[in-house]
C-alpha cells in the first residue's frame, strides 16, 4: 500500500519532490492495524498551492487506509524549524524510515534549549484538554474510553523528551518508555500501561471500572506535572 502511495505523491509533485518519510507509531513498532495513524513527512524544493491542491483530490482514498496529512516541508524548513520544535523532531530522528529521496535528519542538528519548556507545555495542555473534553463527553464512561488512549498517544513524545532531558536513553517502543518513567520521573507507570493495553484493545473495562481508571489516569498525569516543577533543565552529553 505504500508503494503505491509513494509512487502518485511522486507522480503528483514531480521533481519537486525530495523526499518522503515514515515516522510515528509504524516506524517504533507500536502500530496498531486497524487502529493506528500512518504519519508521514514530505519534502518538497518547493511549496506549489496547484499541486497540493491535485494531491488533496486523493487524499481521502489514502485516508481510508489510515495516512494523515503528511507534512509538507522544504528541507529548509525541516532547518530552521528544528529549534523551534525540538520534541517533533527529536520524536522523527529517533524513529523514521526513509521511503523516498532524500533523508535530511543525520545531518540535522537539533537544539535542545527549547525542549524543557515544550515538554512542560504539552504536558500541562494535555491534562486541560484531557479534563475539558471529559466534561464536553457529559462525563460518560464511554468518553473517557476515548479520550485516554488519544491523550497518552499525545502524551508519549513528551515522556520522552522528558527521559533525554534526564540523561536517560530514549527507547524506541511506548511499552519502554512506561517503564522507564519509574526510575527516571519517580512515577509509577501502571495506569498508563493500563491505558496502553485499553489502546491496543487489549483490556476493556466495563462501566463501572472505566471512571476509576480515569480517576487514575488523571492523578498519574497531575503526578507528572508536579514531577516537572522539580525537574532542571538538564542537556544530555
Amino acid at each position: 500500500m505504500l508503494r503505491s502511495y509513494v509512487a502518485e505523491v511522486a507522480r503528483i509533485f514531480g521533481p519537486t519532490l525530495e523526499g518522503i518519510l515514515l515516522y510515528g507509531s509504524a516506524a517504533c513498532g507500536d502500530y496498531l492495524p486497524g487502529r493506528s495513524n500512518l504519519n508521514l513527512m514530505v519534502i518538497l524544493s518547493a511549496h506549489d498551492a496547484v499541486k497540493l491542491g491535485q494531491y488533496a483530490k486523493v487524499h481521502r482514498r489514502w485516508q481510508k487506509e489510515g495516512i494523515v496529512v503528511p507534512l509538507f516541508l522544504t528541507e529548509r524548513e525541516v532547518r530552521t524549524g528544528a529549534d523551534c520544535f525540538p520534541l517533533e523532531y527529536l520524536d522523527v530522528e529517533h524513529a523514521h524510515v526513509r521511503l523516498k529521496g532524500r533523508d535530511p535528519f543525520p545531518e540535522l542538528s537539533i537544539n535542545l534549549r527549547n525542549l524543557r519548556a515544550q515538554c512542560e507545555q504539552e504536558i500541562r495542555g494535555n491534562l486541560l484538554r484531557l479534563r475539558q473534553r471529559f466534561v464536553e463527553g457529559a462525563g460518560k464512561p464511554e468518553a473517557a474510553a476515548i479520550l485516554m488512549p488519544l491523550s497518552l498517544t499525545a502524551l508519549l513524545p513528551a515522556l520522552k523528551g522528558l527521559l533525554r532531558l534526564l540523561g536517560l536513553r530514549v527507547p524506541v517502543s511506548a511499552d519502554a518508555v512506561l517503564a522507564d518513567l519509574k526510575a527516571g520521573l519517580e512515577v509509577d507507570p501502571a495506569v498508563f500501561q493500563e491505558v496502553l493495553s485499553l489502546k491496543r484493545g487489549l483490556i476493556t473495562p466495563g462501566p463501572v471500572e472505566l471512571p476509576r481508571l480515569f480517576e487514575r489516569y488523571l492523578s498519574t498525569l497531575q503526578d507528572v506535572v508536579e514531577r516537572l516543577e522539580h525537574l532542571e533543565a538538564a542537556t544530555p552529553p
